[in-house]
């Protein structure tokens, strides 16, 4: 066999043999099971934009994509005339699905207001760059509220309320400055309280001046005081009611007993030959 014949001969064989395998692959493709791609076939709405809370919704602040009908968003809504003229509970960023759990309803309009909580309030108070921490209290921040209180001749400083939530510094209550940690200087803070807390706070600006004690947000812990009085505080010993709790879980208030009265100066005198102590009061 010459040298042409013996390369149409391996030429041929190599086509086979590819033309084989081609046939091979063809049928594992056709063996592969066929998938099926969910096809969106509802809407749901989303921001178009990051939006802070309070913010009242308009066209342009929302829009309309599809969304697998297998997974509906819950509490979402599937038309833009929902969501219109309403305001954010809570803030959103761009794309995120807007559900009935972030829109206010429409009679609540917009900015604090439905912002919040049922059976909580919104309670304002003045301060300044000592009380409001530097300017370091923002929303979403956590304070313990202190009053100092002026009596007679005493005077005495006692946390009121603890643990409360910064809902708005000012007119501000977006929280990208607290993202930042800026300082933000304003005349007024206000808290999220229950009306109880509301009584004891409003009670403490009248009667006496008032400071905000930053905390923490993870430190939930409640710490109860006695207060400090004056004299304690220069030295005296504290007859303040001290909180106690027995084996059995119960508490009480405990008044510590006075201090023993001091001893009495005595004077020993001599006359002639007699010899006497004398008190001296």
């Amino acid at each position: 066999m010459n040298r042409r014949n013996r390369t149409l001969l391996v030429l041929g064989v190599a086509v086979l043999l590819a033309g084989l395998a081609s046939f091979g692959v063809y049928q594992a493709i056709l063996q592969i099971p066929v998938r099926q791609v969910e096809v969106a076939t509802n809407f749901t709405v989303v921001a178009a934009k990051s939006l802070p809370v309070g913010t009242l919704l308009k066209k342009e602040d929302i829009k309309l994509i599809p969304w697998p009908a297998a997974t509906p968003v819950a509490g979402g809504y599937r038309t833009v005339e929902e969501v219109v003229d309403r305001g954010l509970t809570s803030s959103v960023v761009e794309n995120e699905p807007l559900t009935s759990f972030k829109v206010a309803s429409r009679e609540g309009g917009a900015g604090l207001p439905p912002s919040i909580p049922p059976g909580m309030r919104a309670m304002s108070i003045k301060v300044n760059d000592v009380i409001g921490v530097a300017g370091y209290v923002l929303p979403s921040s956590r304070v313990d509220v202190l009053v100092v209180v002026k009596a007679d001749k005493d005077s005495i400083s006692r946390v009121v309320v603890t643990n409360l939530q910064v809902v708005a510094t000012g007119t501000m209550i977006d929280q990208e400055a607290a993202r930042a940690g800026k300082a933000v200087q304003a005349n007024t803070v206000t808290l999220l309280v229950t009306p109880r807390d509301a009584e004891r706070i409003a009670l403490a600006q009248n009667q006496g001046q008032i400071t905000l004690a930053l905390r923490n947000p993870l430190d939930t812990e409640v710490v109860e005081t006695n207060g400090v009085r004056m004299g304690s505080l220069l030295g005296a010993p504290d007859t303040a009611p001290v909180r106690q709790v027995n084996p059995r879980g119960q508490v009480r208030m405990v008044t510590p007993p006075p201090p023993p009265a001091p001893k009495p100066y005595t004077v020993e005198m001599i006359r002639g030959a007699k010899r006497s102590e004398e008190t001296v009061k």
